[in-house]
């Protein structure tokens, strides 16, 4: 009989690109985080993006040491594979965004794959009470905001990753994203198989229609042929539509408060486990099966947990 494609969710439970006084439901500190993910790995994921944020305001920060308490709870809990961000903010220089990763030599790292507009200031108009002062200049200052990620960036970032045994989550916004990341695969900096999360949504990047989806598929076939795992990032209300699409196309997916607060129409989603949950019972209905984190680890070809400096 022939058996169901195996399909990764990864959750990003911790909110990076949003911030704490958006929703109630954002974990902002280290118990908050850690249990956020532990339920997101309880509920089917296989996969947990994390970020680390300062347990007083909530603002986005590589300290390593603002990582050390969920990483422990979580890994004592959970056998999901830890994916540790090298985005942090679009303000910090790759030296700060790198800390982490190089201290804790996780089996998997986000990595994005150009320079980009990233435009958050439309959220302005939507929530108006922000606790915090940072919040809401975050926000306006994202007018005129270029999130760097130059060719030395990305080079930098592969090559002490890979010195690691880490291996990468390519986020890819648009599709010369796609392009940036075959120059790399071409020079053999990056191996196969690729780990490539096309990104749809932000303003800057591609957008959300399934159109977009679609032509972002053709292109990475076209470029990396059976070398690569796809998986889709819909942001705000193209979450689960987006990945529900990819999913029937083949694709992996994600899902988590990182990438949309919501659950449904004007509805707050209470967690990111809701959100695995809910994608769950897509996948189900596609007679596709949910991956292990056993299975996520074999199929992209990751190091394993025991390999891990945490």
């Amino acid at each position: 009989m022939r058996k169901n494609r195996k399909v990764i969710i990864t959750c990003a439970p911790t909110g990076a690109i949003h911030t704490p006084s958006m929703s109630p439901h954002l974990p902002v500190t280290a118990d908050e985080i850690a249990n956020a993910a532990v339920a997101a790995a309880q509920a089917g994921a296989a996969i947990l993006h994390l970020h680390a944020r300062d347990p007083v305001d909530g603002k986005p920060s590589q300290d390593p040491a603002l990582f050390v308490p969920f990483l422990e709870q979580i890994k004592s809990q959970t056998d999901a594979v830890i994916n540790i961000t090298t985005g942090g903010s679009p303000h910090m220089t790759v030296e700060e965004r790198m800390r982490p990763v190089m201290q804790f030599k996780p089996e998997l790292a986000s990595l994005n794959m150009g320079s980009m507009n990233f435009g958050l200031f439309p959220m302005l108009d939507r929530f108006k009470d922000l606790k915090h002062d940072w919040e809401r200049q975050h926000l306006e200052n994202s007018r005129d905001l270029v999130f760097k990620n130059t060719y030395k960036d990305i080079e930098t970032i592969l090559r002490r990753g890979t010195e690691n045994g880490t291996r990468f989550e390519f986020e890819c916004y648009d599709i010369s994203h796609l392009y940036n990341l075959a120059h790399f695969f071409d020079r053999g900096l990056v191996k196969g198989p690729l780990f490539v999360q096309s990104v749809f949504g932000i303003l800057g990047g591609i957008g959300p229609h399934p159109e977009d989806l679609m032509h972002m598929r053709r292109t990475a076939d076209r470029l990396f042929g059976d070398q690569y795992q796809w998986s889709i990032l819909g942001a705000g209300k193209g979450q689960i539509s987006l990945a529900s699409i990819g999913a029937a196309m083949g694709s992996n997916v994600r899902v988590g408060l990182e990438d949309s607060l919501w659950i449904g129409p004007g509805r707050l989603a209470e967690s990111s486990a809701e959100q695995v949950r809910r994608i769950a019972v897509v996948l189900e209905a596609l007679n596709l099966d949910i991956a292990t984190p056993a299975e996520a680890r074999a199929i992209l070809q990751l190091k394993g947990a025991d390999q891990v400096s945490f």
